[in-house]
């Protein structure tokens, strides 16, 4: 079985004068990438590679959730800012046959995008709740049986569970 994590970046500042990929994380992003991370790590979600693409907010929600994660390896991803679902794919599938767990740190619409095309099963509220928005900070878990990345095709995958910021402060309200 192999393991996507798609985790949108965390809450980004929209500075006039600042172009789209030097902009930095706001407050809220700074609180929810450790956030994130921890959440990971204690769900022993722990990717054996990250991809991260090279905005400056995808790379400071990064460096916010690596620690907690023991920083594994990640490689900055030119392919993956502001990519299409079809080019997130193309980078899915060039994964290391020895990956068995991937985390991709990207951009919207092309992360929902391609959640929404991978998945087939998985728990229906959270399928309805994918479809409806993809949050900054919200991660999607994936899984797929195959040997082979490239077996991630549309519709085999099944959602495993889609957590967003919000949920886990409602969750620690409880």
């Amino acid at each position: 079985m192999r393991r996507l994590m798609l985790l949108r970046h965390a809450k980004s500042d929209r500075s006039p004068g600042v172009r789209d990929i030097d902009r930095p994380l706001n407050p809220r992003g700074f609180k929810a990438a450790p956030q994130m991370g921890a959440y990971l790590a204690e769900h022993d979600l722990v990717p054996r590679k990250v991809v991260v693409s090279p905005s400056l907010r995808t790379r400071s929600t990064w460096e916010g959730m690596s620690a907690a994660l023991g920083d594994p390896e990640a490689e900055i991803v030119d392919a993956i800012y502001e990519a299409p679902d079809s080019a997130l794919l193309k980078v899915i599938r060039a994964t290391p046959a020895d990956v068995r767990t991937l985390l991709m740190i990207g951009h919207n619409p092309g992360l929902q995008d391609l959640a929404l095309d991978l998945v087939g099963d998985g728990p229906r509220e959270a399928r309805a709740r994918l479809s409806v928005e993809f949050p900054t900070a919200a991660l999607a878990v994936i899984d797929i049986e195959g040997e082979a990345w490239t077996e991630f095709r549309p519709g085999k995958g099944r959602l495993e569970r889609f957590v967003t910021p919000k949920g886990l402060d409602r969750d620690e309200a409880a």
